[in-house]
């Protein structure tokens, strides 16, 4: 089992809007260095819908080539054709990652039978094991609970990102899994300390591109259970965990990083840099997590 704070972690690249290979091999290393737990390569954060697929398999190769098996690495391997994700997913075992986080599939809007039948071909094909991916928000469809019941129980199945910010549905998601070794973890930083608390197994979080220690601390005290102490980090966090959602991520993330000194400003159509009005929302956000040299 995994626990703690997963990273979705940026593509870096530069201004002419190639991927800076060099910069993401800093990052990793970022990570490594400040008590991640695990990393997304090539995850939403990741603008896999705008990587070619030879690139999307290189970010894979690459972080599981740099991180050496020292933390788990999480392989975003979703499509909304069951045939790419299969192929993604197949990849990114024959490289050595060790999950795959698939999302539900966009904007051609599946039933709840059909997400089913979705994750059910792409699990019978894997040899990795598999965290389902629910973020509405994005992909304009929903995975109900009680499909993501009927998914834990076939072999490779093994966790739920849920990016919902439910807490509600969230408990009653714990309840039902109550006594299975199916993981949950959130997709939401504003509410993930709660939902750790509740009984979740940690974040896949944005937030921890730029404050992975303290989004490290943030997981491992409210794993522990230490209410008042995982409370007081993640309040300090709070302005980067709604920040870095003014505008659609990872613009405001990149920007961040880019203000870090960690990366350089670019970013691929059709997304932009981080407009002007919302800078200094970043930069304030930044100085109170005591990320800011």
């Amino acid at each position: 089992m995994i626990k703690g704070s997963l990273v979705a972690l940026v593509t870096p690249m530069t201004l002419q809007g190639e991927v800076d290979w060099p910069a993401l091999d800093g990052l990793i290393d970022f990570h490594l260095n400040n008590g991640t737990d695990g990393i997304v390569a090539a995850g939403t954060t990741g603008e896999p819908s705008t990587l070619s697929f030879d690139e999307h398999f290189e970010v894979i190769r690459r972080v599981v080539s740099r991180v050496a098996g020292k933390i788990p690495v999480i392989a975003g391997t979703g499509s909304n054709s069951t045939k790419e994700a299969i192929e993604l997913t197949r990849y990114a075992s024959k490289v050595g990652a060790d999950y795959c986080l698939i999302t539900t599939p966009y904007y051609n809007k599946p039933t709840q039978e059909g997400l089913y039948l979705h994750y059910k071909a792409i699990a019978e094909a894997s040899d990795l094991p598999i965290i389902l991916y629910n973020v509405p928000g994005r992909t304009a469809v929903d995975m109900h609970n009680e499909t993501v019941l009927r998914l834990s129980k076939i072999d490779k199945i093994v966790a739920l990102k849920d990016a919902t910010g439910d807490l509600e549905r969230g408990k009653a998601l714990l309840d039902a899994l109550s006594g299975s070794d199916f993981m949950l973890f959130s997709g939401d930083d504003a509410t993930a300390c709660e939902l750790i608390l509740m009984g979740a197994n940690g974040n896949i979080s944005v937030t921890a591109n730029v404050a992975p220690r303290q989004m490290h601390d943030m997981c491992a005290t409210a794993l522990a259970g230490d209410t008042s102490k995982a409370h007081q980090i993640n309040t300090r966090l709070m302005p980067l965990h709604t920040g870095l959602f003014v505008e659609s991520n990872p613009i405001p993330t990149k920007w961040a990083l880019y203000e870090m000194g960690l990366i350089d400003r670019g970013i691929r159509l059709p997304l932009t840099p981080l407009s002007e009005k919302y800078r200094t929302t970043i930069h304030e956000a930044l100085e109170m997590a005591g990320v800011l040299k």
